[in-house]
């Protein structure tokens, strides 16, 4: 079954709504990250706590300007040097997101049917890389609840109390 436009439209408006749900309780676990736990990483290859709340932020926004302009483009995501605790991470996370979602609301159902080329890796309709972007960011905030608690933080609740919020 092909996507038609109203598909496309109807799927944006559904996975943008779970989207702001899930952006919630992203904030809160990127709140919850201690500055004396920037550098903490449960072992060498894991991504350190910081950059980990970085990678959960920017590729956020990687993938709503992606779906905004039909193209997915080699930006630089390294950390820049501004951003230096969670707290950063937030602030930065809403000023850039937060317009961003704005204008996927505002995508027309041609404009999320359009497939789109993930660095000759996939091609999918651009709706598509919204569902995508919300299982990736809730692995990523996945991890990083995971390690609140070996820094020293406390779990927040996330679909209902945690441990820690009883």
């Amino acid at each position: 079954m092909a996507l038609t436009v109203e598909h496309a439209k109807v799927l944006a408006q559904s996975t943008l709504a779970d989207y702001e749900h899930e952006r919630a309780a992203t904030k809160r676990v990127i709140t919850a990250v201690p500055a004396s736990g920037n550098d903490y990483a449960p072992d060498a290859r894991s991504m350190k706590a910081l950059d980990l709340a970085w990678h959960v932020a920017i590729t956020e926004l990687f993938f709503l300007n992606a779906v905004c302009t039909g193209q997915f483009s080699r930006g630089e995501n390294k950390r820049p040097d501004d951003i230096r605790n969670a707290q950063d991470v937030l602030a930065w996370y809403e000023k850039n997101t937060l317009p961003a979602l704005e204008r996927a609301k505002g995508l027309s159902g041609e404009q999320l049917a359009k497939v789109v080329d993930f660095f000759g890796q996939i091609q999918l309709p651009a709706v598509s890389f919204l569902s995508l972007m919300v299982r990736h960011g809730v692995h990523h905030r996945g991890q990083l609840s995971a390690y609140l608690r070996p820094m020293g933080a406390k779990v927040p609740s996330i679909y209902g109390p945690s441990g820690d919020s009883k």
